[in-house]
Parts: structure tokens; C-alpha cells; sequence
């Protein structure tokens, strides 16, 4: 008595198992898109905070003179 081997492939199932890892990989790249959108957000901020700091202290100096040479 011969058993079945165990390399058959049920064709019928091909398709919806290609489906479904197609779908779980959309997915995942879906969720890494809207991470990269939400880092893209806050490097954007903290670039304009990071401007406006290093600004900031050029303007007090600038002020800072200004008030020293009207005394």
C-alpha cells in the first residue's frame, strides 16, 4: 500500500492564500506609510523649532546691544 504523498498541492487554495499574503503585506506597508508620514510631521516641527532657537539668541544679542548703547 502506497500513502499519499505529502507534495501534492491543492490548486484550488493557491489563490486565496496568494490573496491573503498579498492583503497582510498591504497592510503592513499601509502602516509603515503612515509612520513615515507622522516622522516626516515631526521632523518638520523640530526643524522649525530648532530655527527658531538658533535664532533666537542672535536677536537677544542684537537687542541686548541695542539697549547697552543707549545708556
Amino acid at each position: 500500500m502506497r500513502a499519499a504523498s505529502p507534495n501534492t498541492v491543492r490548486y484550488e487554495a493557491v489563490n486565496a492564500m496568494l490573496l491573503n499574503e498579498f492583503l497582510k503585506e498591504h497592510r503592513k506597508v499601509e502602516s509603515l506609510e503612515q509612520k513615515v508620514a507622522r516622522l516626516e510631521a515631526t521632523v518638520e516641527k523640530q526643524s522649525a523649532l530648532i530655527e527658531k532657537v538658533s535664532t533666537a539668541p542672535a536677536a537677544f544679542r542684537a537687542s541686548a546691544r541695542l539697549v547697552s548703547g543707549n545708556e
